[in-house]
């Protein structure tokens, strides 16, 4: 069973995206979990996590996206999160700004982890209360709980 709360890491949360638009977010993103030393070639992992997001959005809309992409430049699954009060546009299916970016990192041989980890963290962000509380919650600590507790 895949685990969204094993697969990020607290160091992994940013509550506050500097960054402003997509592209942009998204390397901030990257750039954490290279920073944390979890992807191995930042540039691999730009240029799929970029050629995904330019196949289809991954603004699932309810002010939630989760841009993904299977790479070479890691061997784990993993994820981070950001939020952003003001919303960036990731061209969502209900065309309003995302507040919440999970971002995935997957193994290119590993693509049922990649799809559970995916189906797992859509279920969970689902519902409004979850949203609610990730939108709310004052520390990375207290983000790793609620994902711990929607598990």
């Amino acid at each position: 069973m895949i685990s969204i709360s094993e697969a990020i890491r607290e160091e992994g949360i940013v509550l506050d995206l500097k960054a402003q638009e997509k592209v942009a977010v998204i390397k901030e993103l990257v750039s954490v979990m290279v920073d944390l030393g979890l992807i191995q070639d930042e540039e691999t992992f730009l240029v799929d996590i970029l050629k995904r997001e330019n196949l289809e959005s991954t603004g699932i809309g309810l002010g939630v996206a989760i841009p993904h992409a299977r790479t070479t430049a890691t061997s784990e699954l993993l994820l981070a999160f950001g939020r952003s009060a003001k919303g960036v546009d990731f061209n969502s299916l209900d065309g309003k700004p995302s507040h919440l970016i999970f971002l995935i990192a997957a193994p290119e041989e590993k693509k049922s982890h990649y799809i559970m980890a995916l189906a797992r963290l859509s279920k969970i962000l689902r519902k409004e209360e979850m949203r609610t509380r990730l939108s709310k919650a004052a520390t990375p600590a207290e983000v790793m709980e609620i994902l711990k507790e929607a598990e």
